[in-house]
């Protein structure tokens, strides 16, 4: 049976959008991907996505699939083999983890975008909490579960690609806290699908949008960002 038609919306920089980029990639599934500007939103858009966010997933140009987890999900049924387990418990907890994931993406938007140092450390120790708990959870088998690649991976990813890019001395993420989960980023971070899951200026493009934000973290990050550029 013939793949749908697939087209991708999304801005430069989220992370929601590039799980379902890792997703596609790992399965070879072709794909239209499309940036928009989240200041200028075009009329089309606004017209398809029922919540106004991206990602948004267009199935055969028309049908509009929403929520990140959903369209990585939607994806993985589509297309064999499937990243998620086949027991109902398993795939209950897969699910549930991919949620604990997406939080964590969150807890680090808050620390990168902190508007006082105070919020900016209150901020790093939530955002620990979310990494204790993945390490804690982390096989590194190399992949997240074991040895195979899985949702939660792809999930995932985004994250420790951010962290590992900022490199903030106060940052929640500190390789040597988290042996498992720097052992499976390694192994990650190599695999073509994440090297392949952003924009080709994307460290240009988050310094800009840090150094662009007010307060305490945004322009700090970005700081470091361009030292460690040159």
């Amino acid at each position: 049976m013939a793949l749908p038609h697939l087209h991708l919306v999304s801005f430069p920089l989220c992370p929601f959008v590039q799980r379902s980029v890792i997703t596609l990639k790992h399965k070879n599934v072709p794909f239209k991907l499309t940036f928009i500007d989240p200041g200028n939103l075009p009329d089309w858009f606004l017209d398809k996505s029922p919540t106004g966010k991206v990602p948004l997933l267009l199935v055969d140009l028309d049908t509009p699939v929403f929520e990140s987890a959903v369209i990585s999900e939607y994806v993985d049924e589509i297309t064999p083999p499937q990243l998620m387990p086949t027991d109902p418990l398993q795939r209950a907890l897969a699910r549930a983890w991919i949620a604990f994931a997406s939080d964590m993406i969150m807890a680090m938007h808050r620390w990168m975008t902190a508007p006082t140092e105070e919020a900016f450390r209150e901020a790093r120790d939530e955002a620990a909490k979310g990494l204790k708990r993945m390490e804690a959870q982390c096989q590194a088998g190399p992949c997240f579960n074991g040895p195979d690649f899985s949702l939660l991976d792809a999930t995932l990813a985004p994250v420790l690609m951010r962290y590992d890019l900022l490199q903030d001395p106060d940052s929640p993420w500190q390789a040597a806290e988290y042996p498992r989960l720097a052992r499976w980023w390694q192994h990650l971070s190599n695999l073509p699908e994440v090297k392949e899951s952003t924009i080709g200026d994307f460290r240009e493009r988050l310094t800009r949008f840090l150094g662009n934000q007010d307060g305490f973290a945004g322009p700090r990050l970005a700081a470091g960002l361009a030292e460690r550029g040159h």
